[in-house]
């Protein structure tokens, strides 16, 4: 009597270790990736540094630093030599930034701050000292990463399945009552009537839903890895399925994250080969510390100056903001030697007196600074950032150590832009084709936010500021952010303010970033994203990890989610339209038969045969119209659909009892085998029916899941026809008897497909 129920249980134990070895994997795979912090620094004891582990750092410790370092704590900078760091992790912002020693107001805000260091930011060039001022949960770092120590939230999913689990339990806890109190009423045996009514509680229960879950999980999560996602938390797949929203950071999300130079124009704004050329002298002889401006610079002109040879270069220093480099050669300039500086727009301009003509003459600079600036400001608004370029000739006998850069020709601008990344267009297309509205948060300025937006389809007219977010109150905030496409300085604590706007709205949001300021909204949202470029605890805070570059693969994982959803809601649909209905027809049967409608051990070989094929709806295909829009968890729907289906197997069940009582004069064998024949088979073509929407030749199911119907068919007739039939309680069924059954079988899947169409026709899951 037990065997059928040890095997759903060693099933169900399976599919749990499948699901928790997988997201061991995943999680260990992760880990894997959190290794780009430095673990020892230099630093300052007993009068020389020493290489000292982080977690023995004290505050007042005084560090070295040099290119390379990744800084371990919060520091106040006593010594610098040329610093410049990369604090995109921690402020979204691309380009280097310089470090002097200075005093500064109390309030000045994190990217303002010239003479601190960031604990996780990293030094690109140069070298100096700093003392440290806050160590760990003190640090912006730690601050940010406390934040992430509270307790996810149940999803949607989630939240919807123990819903339905609720339902069951009180449907089932009152029926098995109802049956077990009348059937002692009728006199029936207390120990069968006990042992009846426990089954019905089995055959009633889902049981299967966890396996099932955790198999469509772990088979997403699987089929996701071989595009190069890791799954980190694979609750995150069913809410993939359902995301209406999905919010990103711009830098290194939306864009690559790098410096490009993307034009060299001249004095008239046109580009010009000559500029290019002159950036590419400077570049490819400085010879200080390499930077992502001139890599830039060198990647867009493969020029050769193999036949060039280097003078003298005046290093770049943080006052003058500018860097000079003097070369000689017979190839160009008609022999002369040049000098050529780049650097900040108005340093440069300071340095000129004249400017170089389209016809290579020169003109007085103050001709044309109205309209250089002019230009400045409209590359600025679109987000480039801007170096100057000048020149002039030097004589041979001028002593190196008196070349100043002054009473130079201006010759053009360097435009450098974070560029997007290659299929961000065509990701935020198809995202809109699946029902998914993108949403930009940047720190930028909204006239860069505005262009960045446009090139990527978002309406540069529906941006929200930062400044404008903080003067609304909650409830405004979330009927306002439903019509914002792009929002624009945007500090780090705000981002997390937008999601929580959006989920209180009603929307399931997502969050894509790779910085350390997006983890608290990456840990807020309901589906968090980063990659493998990214700050630690963005990856730590990530329930979805891209290891490629293209964001492509985002739009893999809404149709992933969306089918594990959808195969989820497929098991529920025939547990509740044939389960269901089985179970009230036996239940009812029991109070006017003078034997029970089924033995316990035909309950449960019933409820295993019909559960196997089941654990193939996991990997059962999905029509496209499911695929095409989020889908929501509706219990109200999952109601209204047991109700009518339940209702329709139970019909058919009394016509079943029916024929066998009234025309077959069954007795207790006939009556036990001819029921459960049909209720198999029944409810093996009724899976193929409610498995879709759409008419059931119309959607063609797995192969898996049809050779599991048709191996339980199989099976089912050697046991009816064989002697197993005798140790069940079975006897091999009249022909008369059988096709008659087949005929009810065929006549219930009939009116179900009609129904079905009706009830899709005025009731539609819910979707956004």
């Amino acid at each position: 009597d037990y065997s059928d129920g040890i095997i759903i249980l060693i099933i169900i134990i399976i599919s749990a270790f499948l699901s928790y070895s997988h997201e061991s994997k995943a999680n260990n795979a992760v880990k894997k990736l959190l290794s780009s912090v430095s673990v020892k620094s230099s630093v300052l004891r007993d009068g020389k540094f020493e290489e000292i582990d982080n977690a023995m750092l004290a505050i007042g410790d005084i560090i070295n630093i040099k290119t390379g370092d990744m800084i371990p704590a919060d520091c106040l900078l006593i010594e610098e030599n040329s610093l410049s760091m990369d604090e995109s992790s921690l402020t979204g912002e691309t380009f280097p930034v310089e470090k002097i020693i200075q005093k500064l107001p109390c309030n000045t805000g994190l990217s303002d701050r010239k003479n601190s260091l960031w604990m996780g930011t990293h030094v690109i060039s140069g070298s100096g000292m700093a003392v440290i001022v806050n160590l760990a949960k003190d640090s912006e770092f730690g601050k940010i990463t406390l934040s992430l120590d509270k307790k996810d939230s149940d999803t949607d999913f989630e939240k919807g399945i123990r819903d339905f689990g609720n339902l069951i339990l009180h449907v089932t806890t009152l029926l098995i009552g109802i049956i077990f109190l009348f059937n002692i009423i009728l006199n029936k045996s207390f120990l069968e009537s006990f042992m009846f009514a426990l089954a019905l509680s089995v055959g009633l229960t889902p049981q299967m839903l966890p396996a099932i879950i955790s198999v469509n999980l772990s088979h997403g999560a699987k089929r996701m890895s071989e595009q190069g996602v890791i799954v980190k938390k694979l609750n995150a797949i069913e809410n993939f399925g359902s995301m209406t929203v999905m919010c990103s950071d711009k830098t290194g999300t939306i864009t690559q994250g790098r410096v490009k130079l993307d034009s060299a124009l001249d004095c008239n704004g046109e580009k010009s080969d000559n500029v290019s050329k002159l950036a590419s002298i400077n570049s490819y002889f400085q010879e200080g510390y390499t930077n992502p401006i001139d890599q830039s610079i060198l990647e867009a002109n493969k020029n050769d100056f193999s036949k060039y040879e280097k003078i003298f270069e005046i290093p770049y220093s943080f006052e003058s903001k500018l860097l000079s480099i003097a070369v000689k050669t017979e190839l160009d300039f008609d022999g002369r030697n040049i000098m050529v500086t780049k650097g900040a727009l108005t340093s440069i301009l300071n340095i000129c007196k004249t400017y170089e003509k389209s016809d290579k003459s020169s003109g007085d600079i103050e001709e044309v600074r109205t309209h250089i600036l002019d230009l400045f400001d409209k590359y600025s608004s679109q987000g480039y950032r801007i170096l100057g370029l000048a020149y002039k000739f030097i004589e041979d006998d001028i002593e190196t150590k008196n070349q100043r850069a002054e009473d130079m020709v201006f010759v053009g601008l360097l435009l450098f832009m974070d560029p997007l990344k290659d299929d961000i267009k065509d990701v935020v297309a198809e995202m809109n084709r699946l029902g998914v509205s993108l949403k930009m948060i940047t720190g930028d300025n909204s006239l860069i936010a505005k262009n960045i937006g446009s090139q990527i389809g978002l309406n540069p007219e529906k941006i929200l500021l930062g400044e404008e977010l903080d003067s609304y109150s909650i409830s405004q905030l979330n009927k306002k952010v439903l019509d914002i496409d792009i929002f624009a300085e945007i500090s780090p604590n705000q981002k997390e303010k937008i999601i929580m706007a959006y989920k209180q709205a009603g929307e399931i949001v997502g969050y894509m970033g790779d910085g350390i300021n997006d983890s608290p909204a990456i840990k807020q949202a309901d589906v968090g994203v980063s990659v493998n470029t990214a700050a630690d605890t963005a990856k730590d805070a990530a329930s979805i990890v891209l290891l490629q570059n293209s964001l492509k693969v985002l739009v893999s994982g809404i149709s992933e989610g969306r089918r594990t959803f959808i195969n989820t809601l497929k098991y529920i649909f025939v547990a509740t339209s044939a389960n269901f209905g089985n179970m009230f027809s036996m239940a009812g049967a029991s109070l006017f038969l003078s034997f029970l409608p089924l033995l316990p051990k035909q309950i449960l070989l019933t409820n295993l045969l019909t559960d196997f094929p089941s654990l193939q709806i996991a990997s059962d295909s999905v029509d496209e119209d499911w695929l095409k829009s989020p889908v929501k968890w509706d219990t109200k729907f999952i109601k209204k659909f047991m109700i009518l289906f339940g209702i329709i197997s139970s019909v058919f069940d009394y016509i079943t009892f029916a024929l066998l009582l009234f025309t077959f004069k069954a007795d207790e064998r006939l009556f036990h085998t001819g029921w459960l024949l049909e209720s198999i088979i029944s409810a093996m073509v009724v899976m193929l029916i409610v498995r879709t929407a759409r008419p059931v030749f119309a959607s063609k199911p797995s192969n898996k899941l049809l050779i599991a119907i048709s191996g339980v068919a199989v099976v089912l007739f050697v046991i009816v026809y064989s002697p197993i039939s005798s140790y069940l309680g079975l006897i091999a069924l009249p022909i008369k008897v059988l096709i008659s059954l087949l005929g009810v079988s065929l006549l219930y899947a009939l009116t179900a497909e009609i129904l079905k169409k009706f009830f899709y026709k005025y009731n539609s899951f819910s979707r956004k």
